[in-house]
Parts: structure tokens; C-alpha cells; sequence
């Protein structure tokens, strides 16, 4: 998934982080809400500017950054 057209970074916005679609919601809240077992129901019911394409983004995201701050062997 390219997520680039769904993550914003905006300086004057939630302090320069990663957003989702220059909503003032961060891909690093998305993630926690997931990691506490929240379901993407739960999560799209929570927050209904969200879309099941914004969540699985943020995981795109994160992987992306993940993989790019590794460390190669």
C-alpha cells in the first residue's frame, strides 16, 4: 500500500508527527488503539473520519519507517 497520499507530516500540526490526512489524529494514537486490542470496528466507531484505508496506511507507515531505521546485518 502506498500510504503517502493517506500520512501527513504538517509542522504546525500535533508538533510536526505523522498524521492522518491532516487530521489531528497521529499514526502513533492509530497504533497504540490497535496494539490495546481495539477493533478496527471499534476504532472507525471512535473516530468516524477514520477509514479502514487510514488505519491499515498507519501500518504501512510504520512498517516502512521500521524497515528503513533497521539496521542492516
Amino acid at each position: 500500500m502506498d500510504y503517502r497520499d493517506k500520512i501527513t507530516v504538517e509542522p504546525d500540526k500535533r508538533g510536526g508527527k505523522p498524521c492522518v490526512r491532516g487530521l489531528r489524529i497521529t499514526v502513533y494514537e492509530v497504533l497504540e488503539y490497535l496494539a490495546s486490542e481495539m477493533t478496527i470496528e471499534e476504532i472507525l466507531d471512535d473516530f468516524p473520519d477514520l477509514t479502514k484505508e487510514d488505519l491499515r496506511a498507519c501500518i504501512a507507515y510504520a512498517a516502512d519507517r521500521e524497515r528503513r531505521l533497521a539496521p542492516a546485518i
